[in-house]
């Protein structure tokens, strides 16, 4: 289910100023301008903390991913595309879900924010994940041949621009025998 499609109801606050995300669920604005993301736990109290991220995409990924291990194809999703394209938690422990968010929202950084922090995870605000800069590490990458199960498809096209056109069979109907045709062809026939 898409969160586009069943809308958010209206906090119950009335005095205090709204920190909710408008868009995206269990997406929360903190006062420094940074987006936070916890998760209920299914029938429990309790709360998964999933981090503390620069943009609210980032943060709406990551409750996906969450959303995902925790309630599976019932979840209610803020991008249509993360049943397919996000990482599965190992399983639906708090911590394999921290880190299955942390990458997932890792993958979705924007441009202009590399040398910042991607995540806090703990009220003591201790990394659970480096930027590229700091540990030399790669950036989540989703490989489409992959995923769609066509490795190679854009080599093999290529290639099939290389070939030559198939060579027409026959005797002397072909295109290559034109020249010993001496009857006028009309590309139109009004006849028929």
């Amino acid at each position: 289910m898409l969160a586009s499609r069943n809308p958010k109801k209206r906090a119950g606050r009335k005095k205090f100023r709204e920190t909710r995300h408008p868009v995206y669920r269990g997406v929360r604005r903190r006062n420094s301008g940074k987006w936070v993301c916890e998760v209920r736990e299914p029938n429990k109290k309790s709360r998964i903390w999933l981090g503390t991220f620069p943009t609210a995409e980032m943060a709406a990924r990551a409750h996906d991913v969450a959303a995902l291990a925790l309630r599976g194809r019932s979840a209610c999703l803020n991008f249509a595309d993360s049943a397919w394209r996000l990482p599965v938690p190992a399983s639906s422990e708090a911590k394999d879900i921290q880190k299955a968010a942390a990458e997932a929202a890792g993958g979705f950084r924007p441009e202009g924010c590399v040398g910042g922090e991607l995540m806090r995870t703990g009220d003591e605000g201790e990394k659970a994940a480096e930027t590229t800069a700091e540990a030399g590490e790669e950036v989540f990458y989703m490989d489409d041949e992959a995923v769609f199960g066509m490795p190679g498809l854009l080599a093999n096209m290529a290639e099939g621009m290389l070939l030559p056109p198939p060579h027409c069979g026959g005797g002397g109907d072909g295109w290559d025998n034109m020249e010993n045709i001496d009857a006028d062809m009309p590309l139109w026939s009004f006849s028929i």
